[in-house]
């Protein structure tokens, strides 16, 4: 379930790494040394713990001397990147390549006050979270203004600071394209390519990047994950023809998203157990009361497991437009098919079925309907 708020946060954890074109695997031959100084720590652990999918793996761990110093030594298959922790709770992110990497800090304050030798990967990582909290900060004062005049119920200053902080998303993005296009040897551009980036929304200009990144780092598990990613959205991009559904109503007769051809169609993604599905819901009775005799209809595709409770939602919603559902959950085909990893997520289609819009909600998606509907 993706939380809805009026005005979310900048995406700020970066990682990333640097390969030179062609180098695809670490040098068998070679072993990574990690040497370290970290002033006012004389005891401890330093941990070195690889990012995965889904958390970070431990990989290596060393003593901190009463020097402050400390040496990992290993061998890794590929530059990858990694967090390098301490034992009260600092850390930074490195990447690691069978190379010499020097680190220094200052205890209480090593994410502000390291620099490091020997990895341009490493520095990369350190320019674009040096980049990304300059954004964070310029966040927090949008949200605590936003809050302020809520309180105060001043509508039109919070609209203001609705309309800044958007500018500044769109602003955020395109720093981020500037720096991935011009690190196209680098994996910290890979990876914020396919998990800093709204891919939705930068579908183009990622998957032109994707061709870079396959000839400069084509065995790069980073470049592997992000062609795992665009090869599923590639069929459903904006401006593609959206695939087929076809799923059970709650009748039991199967219904075919193709079937409402001729019409404007919101592919609606949602499920009784969602919070922010069934708030976001009268929004959308709201609208589609209002469009419906204009060209427009929705299509509901349910990720519940429980029949009854979708049934219930239905009806305690007044969600009267065709639904659908396999009853599978997040199993659901077509959240598969649709590449669908939270909801409320919607798919606008135009009266050819081509994807013309993604996650439009609110006011944005009132917009586009009276744009398309006058």
């Amino acid at each position: 379930m993706k939380k809805q708020i009026l005005m979310a946060a900048v995406t700020l954890t970066v990682f990333g790494a640097c390969q030179k074109k062609g180098v695809t695997t670490a040098d068998t031959d070679k072993s990574y040394r990690i040497s370290g100084k970290i002033n006012n720590m004389t005891t401890g652990q330093v941990y070195l713990d690889e990012l995965g999918e889904q958390s970070f793996v431990p990989k290596d761990t060393a003593t901190i001397n009463q020097d402050g110093t400390f040496v990992m030594e290993g061998r890794v298959e590929e530059p990858a990147i990694y967090k390098l922790a301490f034992d009260n709770q600092e850390g930074i992110m490195i990447v690691v390549d069978n190379s010499s990497i020097e680190i220094t800090a200052d205890s209480g304050r090593v994410a502000e006050s390291y620099t490091i030798k020997g990895s341009r990967d490493s520095e990369l990582i350190q320019q674009l979270n040096t980049i990304m909290k300059g954004m964070q900060d310029k966040a927090t004062s949008l949200n605590t203004q936003f809050q302020v005049a809520a309180e105060a119920g001043n509508e039109a200053e919070m609209r203001r600071l609705q309309e800044e902080f958007m500018s500044m998303q769109k602003s955020s993005q395109q720093q981020m394209k500037t720096f991935i296009r011009a690190n196209p040897n680098s994996v910290v551009a890979v990876y914020s390519a396919g998990n800093i980036l709204n891919l939705d929304e930068e579908f183009a200009f990622v998957d032109s990047m994707a061709e870079a990144f396959k000839s400069n780092l084509p065995d790069s598990k980073y470049t592997k994950s992000l062609e795992a990613k665009l090869s599923k959205m590639r069929s459903t991009a904006v401006g593609s023809v959206a695939p087929d559904i076809k799923l059970a109503s709650p009748s039991g007769n199967e219904i075919a998203l193709s079937s409402l051809r001729g019409k404007y169609v919101l592919i609606d993604f949602w499920a009784s157990w969602c919070g922010p599905c069934r708030q976001e819901n009268p929004n959308v009775v709201r609208m589609y009361n209002q469009y419906k005799d204009k060209g427009f209809e929705i299509f509901g595709v349910s990720l519940d497991q429980d029949r009854a409770k979708w049934l219930k939602a239905i009806e305690a919603d007044k969600l009267t437009w065709p639904h659908v559902s396999d009853l599978k959950g997040w199993e659901s085909s077509a959240a598969s098919l649709y590449g669908v990893t939270a909801i409320p997520q919607t798919v606008l289609l135009d009266k050819e079925g081509k994807i013309i819009a993604k996650n439009l909600r609110g006011a944005a998606l009132e917009e586009k309907l009276a744009s398309l509907l006058k």
